[in-house]
């Protein structure tokens, strides 16, 4: 108990003397709080102060940043400026590079308007902008202008294929086909190879594409598209007059001789194919390059550049198609429609956008027309063979130069068959080797029709049937050499073969029929038998009879003769056939004859 209550004392000692040390510490504590405090207190201006500083040198930063900012700018636009003084003509790159400088610069400053001089800096950039895009627009008119001359013929020429390439003896016209078809020559033209006309250097190009870009970058699209369309345009209107190309009313055509209308028609197609597939085409490459990224200014320029020399060449077209029709205008009708359908896919790409479409349909209109026309020409010709009214008569029955027209006509029809099928086509879509068919067969009824009308001109019948055979071989003979018999049919040849086979059978009939008679033994009222010779049989003829009918042989044969030496079969073959068969018909009667009164006749 005794150690309990030393050990308790001690307790109590201890935890008396630690409260003392916490009192004491818990004051010790309070007069740091209180000095603490007062040196905050002391330390809050110090801090203040320092606080202004970093900011103001903050500040100064950004200023010393903003300012340097500014005085670059500055910088940059006094040397854009020097660059936009010396013009563009020495460094077009580096004047252009000027010219984007400036422009980043004005929007620089429009975007720092705080800047109090920026109203100012903003004037004198934007002017300074504007004098550049002035001397740009020159820049380009002068570059353009100096690189866009008339192409002379001979380098239009030189891009042709040589079967297109004027010959030495032509004058501008078509080159020479060198002797083949009308057909063969168009199979040819099909793999021809054209090339391509260079209307401007390629290392041009780009710099006026440049030039183009900044100054519809400037909002100086209009006078871009005025300086490009009045100095193409005029450029390609002179190539084309340098070519031969005038413009020509209806009236003009009307005056002409037609072997000038027919030369300047070929002349034309020529023109036609030179324009689309060499001028128009490189006109359109060298604009898609220059105004490339600019679709709609790109295809208004193209299209008023091209628009009048487009107008230019189809007038001629529509002049003519509108003209007096004539059977010898079918042909050149048909070549004006052959090269429009040439052309038509090229002429569809090159003038497939809205600006162009009254050229395209306009291409397409005289397409039609011309077709129209080349039809409405057939019509005329079928009547004109059946009503002609030509009084004049071949006098040796060959054949009539009616005929060699007509069937020359008609070959030369044959040539042009692939095109025909398609002209029908443009207004009927049945099969067109049937209309060829249809449209040959009433040309060669029609002519047959007036053949027959013209035979009856002549006084003696023998001639007629003559002519009727001549003319009618001849027919059946060259469609059979051409490709008309296979439209035709081999039917038609053969009926009109045993045409001329009739007409040859009533020749030998007419011509030798009362010559026969001589030649007969029996005579009027005799019932037959031999005839006098001096035989124990007695005679039918008597020999005065006998006498007069060698008498008449003669004398009618002399005359046939001397007649019908006038006469002309001009086909061999049908000559030798037509002598055989009046020797077939002739000699046997007359030797048969001779056989019998020969001995009679030597003692009259």
């Amino acid at each position: 108990m005794e150690a309990l209550s030393e050990r308790a004392g001690f307790i109590r000692d201890s935890l008396r003397k630690s409260q003392t040390i916490t009192d004491n510490m818990v004051s010790i504590l309070g007069s740091f709080d209180h000095r603490l405090s007062a040196l905050e207190t002391a330390m809050r201006p110090t801090q203040i102060r320092t606080n202004s500083i970093r900011r103001a040198h903050e500040n100064i930063d950004k200023t010393l940043k903003a300012a340097e900012v500014i005085l670059a700018q500055f910088d940059l636009t006094r040397k854009a400026e020097a660059k936009i003084l010396k013009g563009p003509h020495e460094d077009l790159e580096s004047y252009l590079e000027a010219i984007d400088q400036l422009r980043a610069n004005v929007k620089f400053f429009s975007s720092n308007k705080g800047f109090k001089s920026s109203d100012g800096v903003l004037n004198h950039a934007n002017n300074l902008l504007a004098k550049a895009i002035s001397k740009l627009e020159d820049e380009f008119r002068q570059l353009l202008t100096i690189y866009s001359k008339p192409v002379e013929p001979d380098r239009l020429y030189d891009c042709l294929p040589n079967s297109l390439r004027p010959s030495s003896t032509s004058n501008g016209g078509q080159g020479d086909a060198g002797g083949k078809s009308h057909s063969e020559h168009q199979k040819n033209l099909e793999t021809a190879v054209y090339t391509p006309l260079t209307l401007i250097p390629p290392r041009v190009l780009p710099l006026l594409h440049d030039l183009a870009q900044q100054m519809v970058q400037a909002g100086h699209q209009q006078q871009l598209f005025r300086i490009y369309r009045d100095t193409r345009a005029s450029v390609l209107e002179q190539s084309l007059k340098k070519l031969g190309v005038e413009r020509l009313s209806k009236d003009d055509l009307q005056k002409m001789q037609w072997e000038v209308l027919e030369a300047k028609i070929g002349n034309w197609i020529h023109y036609m194919r030179i324009s689309v597939k060499l001028l128009f085409s490189g006109e359109k490459t060298i604009c898609d390059q220059i105004l490339d990224g600019f679709d709609s200014l790109r295809d208004q320029c193209f299209a008023e550049v091209t628009a009048n020399s487009v107008a230019v060449l189809l007038s001629f077209g529509e002049a003519i198609a509108k003209s007096k029709r004539s059977p010898e205008k079918l042909f050149v009708l048909l070549d004006m429609y052959e090269i429009l359908r040439e052309l038509q896919s090229e002429i569809e790409v090159l003038f497939q956008t809205k600006a162009c479409l009254e050229m395209r349909e306009s291409a397409l209109s005289l397409t039609r027309r011309l077709a129209q026309t080349a039809q409405e020409t057939f019509g005329d010709f079928e009547e004109a063979v059946e009503k002609d009214a030509t009084k004049t008569a071949v006098q040796d029955g060959t054949v009539h130069p009616l005929t060699s027209y007509v069937i020359n006509y008609v070959k030369f029809l044959f040539d042009y068959q692939s095109t025909l099928k398609q002209l029908f086509q443009e207004f009927d879509e049945s099969d067109p080797d049937a209309q060829l068919a249809t449209v040959t067969t009433r040309i060669m009824h029609a002519l047959q029709n007036n053949l027959d009308g013209k035979s009856k001109q002549y006084k003696d019948p023998a001639l007629t049937q003559l002519f009727l055979m001549n003319n009618i071989h001849y027919i059946v003979r060259t469609v059979r050499r051409s490709e008309a018999k296979d439209l035709l049919g081999d039917d038609w040849v053969q009926i009109h073969r045993r045409i001329v086979q009739q007409h040859a059978n009533h020749y030998k009939r007419v011509s030798w029929a009362k010559i026969l008679q001589c030649l007969t033994v029996q005579g009027p009222g005799s019932s037959g038998g031999s005839a006098t010779g001096g035989d124990a049989s007695g005679s039918v003829l008597s020999r005065t009879t006998v006498k007069d009918r060698f008498k008449t042989f003669n004398v009618q044969f002399e005359e046939l003769h001397q007649r019908q030496s006038q006469w002309t079969v001009p086909d061999s073959e049908l000559r030798e056939s037509l002598r055989l068969a009046v020797a077939e018909i002739l000699l046997p009667a007359y030797r048969s004859f001779m056989k019998r009164f020969g001995q009679v006749h030597l003692y009259l």
